[in-house]
């Protein structure tokens, strides 16, 4: 009985469709937890890939085979992404009028955000690699991953601080911004955009449509200069 037992839970958990059953499971999970309570460690983000990372251990299941029967999930951002398309469209007026502030903002928040993580680190005594590889955190990963490797830092290791800092700026951005009386849905967007890249978007999408679309434009613009820009900079400088 025990035997029959254990086949049929290895029969579940190596399922092609269980790595995807598991990973939104988790979301819906950590959402509802967090539209309840507003407890900020529930944030869907770090909830879900908390619950994700114990259930794959507690199952033995590798990262390879989870990663694989999550194949589909991956494809989907392409699509998800040319979806934010849609509020940047509808609020195509809005930000016409808002074009030089929305210019004024890229520039100095992004050379900001860049050059802060850069001296904090050089502070701490980073080498030359970490500092390379923390650069472009605040953009999605597929940029900061080839970014990071183009100027000599670690593509995996980029990805990890993109993820912690999206995180993060999910978590406490909407509240600093709260607190320092930023109101305007259109800066709070360019804001959690710029910062804390699609993560921040996701959350900017939820306080209206407004303010995910300038977090999606944020994003986007922050992601094309950094790529354009910041290796540029870099090898000027180094």
């Amino acid at each position: 009985m025990n035997l029959d037992w254990q086949g049929a839970w290895a029969s579940v958990i190596h399922h092609p469709l269980f790595g995807i059953a598991l990973t939104l499971g988790a979301y819906q999970l950590a959402m509802a937890c967090y539209e309840k309570t507003r407890w900020v460690f529930f944030q869907p983000v770090l909830a879900s890939m908390s619950v994700v990372i114990i259930m794959l251990v507690s199952c033995g299941l590798d990262y390879a085979e989870y990663r694989k029967s999550t194949e589909i999930l991956g494809i989907l951002l392409g699509p998800a992404t040319v979806a934010l398309a849609v509020p940047l469209y509808l609020n195509l007026r809005r930000i016409r009028q808002l074009f030089w502030p929305i210019l004024t903002t890229l520039v100095v928040g992004g050379v900001f955000a860049t050059g802060l993580c850069l001296l904090i680190g050089w502070l701490l005594g980073a080498n030359h690699m970490i500092l390379m590889t923390m650069a472009p955190k605040s953009v999605t990963s597929p940029i900061a991953m080839l970014v990071a490797e183009q100027m000599g830092g670690v593509a995996a290791l980029a990805a990890v601080f993109v993820l912690i800092t999206g995180v993060i700026g999910a978590i406490f951005g909407p509240a600093l911004l709260t607190w320092a009386g930023v109101h305007s849905h259109a800066a709070r967007g360019m804001a959690l955009g710029l910062t804390a890249h699609a993560v921040g978007t996701s959350v900017a999408l939820q306080e209206g449509e407004e303010c995910g679309a300038f977090a999606a434009l944020a994003m986007s613009l922050m992601g094309v200069a950094t790529a354009l820009f910041l290796p540029l900079t870099v090898s000027l400088l180094v």
